[in-house]
């Protein structure tokens, strides 16, 4: 008997992130005192109330099915939330709630893509896009935002990539791994491009709550109503609300993508995990003191990683304006020698820094960019002081 794998499925690269991120634990549970740059999580706890809702919501038995696109309680926090915070008119019909953020990414590539259809990715670009476009039978366009650029694609960048086979433009601001914003006026020509070639953008907007610097955070579909009939807008509570392993996320759309992403979910998955729905409704219409203040102190450590990193030689970083990491250029690193060996690739560099300094960081060729590497700032200053201290002394012993 000769079965064969799916070819589909087999391409898909595993996730270097995870990898990285395990292999630190792994390291911890041997008793080895690790400094982990690659989480994608903040290091609090959820809010205390958001836990009693839930805590609640399982006492009083709500731990049953429930609508495969979300429960109307939420949909409607999600709606007004989406009203105040993003100026934007998204009715109940036009959310689904999905198990989390690549969960929603995913529901909306099968919603709108056919085989050979193209998606644009601006790179740097989170690692799970292309694999999540490929699997739904996508065509992943990559376009380069430089350092010259800010890390930023520009809409004539967008425009000269686009063909007849385009059917989407991912937009991910703040960005990861990067945490560049883009400006309502960077925006508004992106959004020209997007109505006049007549694509989708897929608004990734995660980090919307984690905005340090300009004028603050600014929807692509609020600009005007022809590029909000073209925008699925993508969010969720794990950044904000630190609940990445309740596995919320959400997405506004038109009512018609949203009935197909709501028909492939109920046969998927069935609905996001009732508990966690509860919880989230607590999330956005609670208390929003605890979010404030956990942007205040990422704030805080994203100054202190930035200027311990601009005193490292042979390193180079933009300072972030969003989100929780720095895009670290090691390019001069990689051409210089460790132990008598040249250096050569990120991989290999973060290699050395876990298993010689115990300091992981997250290696960016699946990022688009193989001479970068990010590292988080959703850990205590004290950590990240620990961890920039073991990445001079590497720098220090290299030549």
């Amino acid at each position: 008997m000769s079965l064969t794998l799916s070819k589909k499925a087999q391409a898909v690269k595993p996730s270097s992130t995870l990898a990285i991120t395990a292999k630190a634990k792994e390291l911890k549970a041997q008793g080895i005192d690790v400094v982990g740059f690659g989480a994608g999580e903040p290091d609090f706890n959820t809010p205390e109330n958001i836990c009693n809702v839930a805590i609640d919501a399982i006492n009083s038995g709500f731990t049953k099915y429930t609508p495969a696109a979300g429960i109307p309680e939420l949909k409607k926090a999600i709606s007004a939330k989406f009203k105040s915070f993003n100026n934007l008119e998204y009715a109940e019909n036009q959310i689904v709630v999905s198990n989390g953020g690549k969960h929603s990414l995913t529901n909306i590539f099968e919603a709108i893509l056919n085989p050979g259809d193209e998606v644009i990715i601006p790179s740097p670009y989170w690692l799970s896009y292309p694999e999540i476009v490929k699997l739904s039978d996508g065509v992943p366009v990559f376009i380069r935002g430089g350092k010259e650029q800010g890390y930023k694609v520009t809409a004539k960048q967008i425009e000269e990539a686009c063909t007849e086979k385009t059917k989407a433009l991912i937009l991910n601001t703040p960005n990861n791994p990067t945490g560049m914003v883009y400006t309502r006026e960077e925006l508004e020509a992106i959004a020209e491009v997007v109505v006049k070639k007549d694509i989708y953008v897929v608004a990734d907007e995660m980090y919307e709550n984690l905005v340090y610097e300009g004028d603050g955070f600014v929807s692509i579909a609020s600009l005007n109503e022809e590029i909000y009939k073209r925008t699925i807008t993508c969010s969720g509570v794990a950044k904000s609300y630190a609940m990445t392993g309740w596995r919320i996320g959400y997405t506004g759309s038109s009512a018609e993508i949203a009935k197909v992403m709501s028909s492939v979910q109920s046969h998927q998955t069935s609905n996001p995990n009732s508990i966690a729905q509860k919880a989230t409704v607590e999330a956005l219409t609670g208390p929003q003191d605890t979010v404030e203040a956990m942007k205040q102190e990422f704030n805080k450590r994203r100054e202190y990683m930035y200027e311990r990193i601009c005193k490292v030689p042979h390193v180079f970083a933009l300072k972030p304006q969003g989100a929780f990491y720095l895009f670290i250029d090691v390019s001069e690193l990689l051409g210089m020698s460790y132990k008598g060996e040249k250096i050569g690739t990120v991989g290999k560099l973060a290699e050395i820094l876990i298993n010689d300094y115990s300091t992981a960081v997250i290696p960016c060729a699946d990022f688009g960019f193989d001479d970068h590497i990010r590292l988080s700032y959703a850990i205590s200053i004290e950590q990240i002081g620990k961890g920039i201290d073991r990445i001079e002394k590497f720098v220090a012993d290299c030549e």
